[in-house]
């Protein structure tokens, strides 16, 4: 039986609110499931008839179109319900026993790598996920995010391409299409991951996975299994971090995961949070041609990266007319008479109202640890209580249970995690393998693109090191040009007393892609001069790259 969203007047959509249900968990006919929040209240969600709840289908916070599907769920007859479903006894005969070399909970890409590998090495692998395979990077983060920055990026490029020479009046966006475009992308990916599994024979359950004890794990779904490892990795991942703003419940306010699903363009948006998550989105919105906003509480943007291209970047965004509202508190979101936003935040000068007909909060995420129990495992938190607390080997205080990616809260990015995967599996195979995080690329897709890799310049006099830095920019560089993106640039940093690049951060166009070459350099100690007698192609983005390594020498040629 599929449970679906009940009909919302004049095809708006409402926000889920609490899910009170997991999977496995068995209900009555008319027990509330979940809230749904529309402009007209809050809507009880119940279920039609006694069952076992299979499927969840959507998440908190996510946007629902009436009709929309929410539960699966599988019926029990009243014969069947008063002879089994209060019979615990009974259920935990019913759940299936298994013995496995490795067991990995969590199939992101930190999960689904650490599996594979472990597959091609030998290891009986079992591989319990309770949404999707690929996890949030997958379903609801980078890969899609970067879909919608695709289409934006297009609906830029049409509407200034009478600058190239060719007219292109009269567009417009079809946002249903630029989700359905992208649900497409990930389609193809979740089904790519799914073959990788069956190709190196992973056993893949569905299920909540929780911790009996430190060797076995309970698994609960359409089918109940007791799992038992002689090693266990935890690749929960993480969720979104939620903050105490009065109005946050209210319908026309998204978090990173419902925006990707709303197929409505807004006029206007406020974005709660100029980190990562928010910068993308707010040039994705304005390429789109929507009115934005972005209110950060700190006093720059992108606090994580060089303050020069924090600084380069709000100058570009104010340039497009996205207005910036550092040192900014927000306070409460009330509704309006006509349903618009009305945010209120506090800076030096006081308070401040902003109205806008959606809000995007995009405050970060933090390690996901529900249901596991992880307190049965003996596994140990870090000092702060935010994440599992991890040694370089990736393993946790307990030997043979290991954890990787966001849930260990050191770096949340995918290509970490799939590393930390694979050094995890290593230590297992008694490799004596350990994690380096001295050239870990970290890549955020805004207009135009920002990446940055080892120690930065800012960094780098916090340590008293003694260093040179060269910065060149992409003004000078004859195929940025041809693009029309001749903003940024690309900064190097070296080590004056080893001579070795020790950080590079770039802000400009193929930044995404450029960074590979520095990440290199720096892993594998490279100095300017074994850049700088590399032969770059012509007319390439990457030549900037030289043009800096000959900055920490003689000096750029062509600036």
């Amino acid at each position: 039986m599929i449970i679906k969203m009940t009909v919302i007047p004049g095809g708006k959509m409402g926000t889920v609110g609490k899910i009170h249900v997991k999977v496995g968990d068995k209900i009555e006919a008319g027990e509330v499931i979940a809230q749904v929040e529309t402009a007209k209240g809050n809507r009880q969600i119940k279920a039609a008839a006694a069952g076992v709840v299979a499927r969840i289908l959507c998440e908190e916070g996510a946007q629902i179109a009436s009709n929309a599907e929410m539960f699966e769920i599988n019926e029990i007859s009243l014969e069947n319900e008063s002879r089994e479903i209060n019979d615990e006894n009974r259920e935990q005969k019913a759940a299936k026993e298994l013995t496995t070399d490795l067991l990995i909970i969590g199939a992101g890409p930190g999960g689904y790598v650490a599996a594979i590998y472990a597959a091609k090495k030998g290891l009986k692998v079992t591989l319990v996920e309770k949404a999707e395979l690929g996890g949030t990077c997958l379903n609801v983060g980078c890969i899609p995010t970067k879909a919608l920055v695709k289409s934006s990026e297009i609906c830029h490029n049409v509407r200034n391409a009478s600058l190239f020479g060719v007219q292109s009046d009269g567009i417009s966006v079809n946002m249903k299409q630029v989700i359905n475009r992208k649900d497409q992308v990930k389609s193809r990916l979740v089904s790519g991951i799914d073959f990788l599994m069956k190709k190196n024979e992973i056993n893949v359950i569905s299920g909540q996975a929780s911790f009996h004890n430190e060797s076995t794990v309970a698994v609960t779904g359409q089918e109940n299994y007791t799992i038992k490892a002689n090693d266990i990795i935890i690749a929960t991942g993480s969720k979104i971090s939620k903050l105490p703003i009065p109005g946050l419940n209210l319908p026309f306010v998204l978090n990173s995961t419902s925006a990707l699903s709303c197929t409505e363009l807004p006029k206007s948006i406020a974005i709660i949070g100029g980190g990562v998550i928010g910068m993308e989105f707010a040039f994705i919105y304005k390429n789109f041609g929507v009115d934005v906003h972005v209110i950060e509480f700190m006093d720059r943007l992108l606090t994580m990266v060089d303050s020069d291209i924090s600084k380069e970047i709000q100058a570009i965004a104010v340039e497009n007319k996205i207005k910036i509202h550092t040192s900014s508190k927000v306070v409460k979101l009330q509704s309006s008479v006509d349903g618009k936003a009305v945010v209120t935040y506090e800076d030096k000068d006081g308070e401040h109202l902003l109205v806008s007909d959606k809000v995007l909060v995009a405050i970060g995420r933090e390690p996901n640890m529900e249901g596991l129990a992880i307190e049965n495992s003996g596994v140990v938190l870090n000092s702060k209580g935010r994440g599992i607390q991890v040694d370089a080997s990736m393993r946790t205080n307990v030997k043979h249970i290991y954890a990787i990616g966001d849930v260990t809260n050191i770096i949340q990015l995918a290509h970490v995690a799939s590393r930390q995967g694979i050094v995890a599996v290593d230590n297992i195979l008694n490799k004596q393998c350990e994690m380096d995080y001295s050239a870990v690329p970290n890549v955020i897709f805004t207009a135009p693109e920002i990446a940055s890799v080892g120690i930065g310049e800012d960094a780098a006099k916090a340590k008293g090191m003694d260093i040179k830095v060269s910065k060149f920019s992409f003004a000078g560089n004859g195929k940025a040009l041809t693009m029309n993106e001749p903003r940024g640039f690309i900064k190097l940093v070296k080590n004056n007393e080893t001579g070795k690049i020790i950080g590079g951060s770039i802000i400009g166009a193929d930044a995404s892609s450029l960074i590979s070459t520095l990440t290199l350099a720096i892993t594998n100690g490279l100095t300017e001069k074994e850049i700088v007698k590399t032969i770059f192609p012509h007319p390439t983005t990457g030549e900037v790259i030289h043009e800096a390594a000959m900055g920490l020498g003689i000096g750029a040629l062509h600036q």
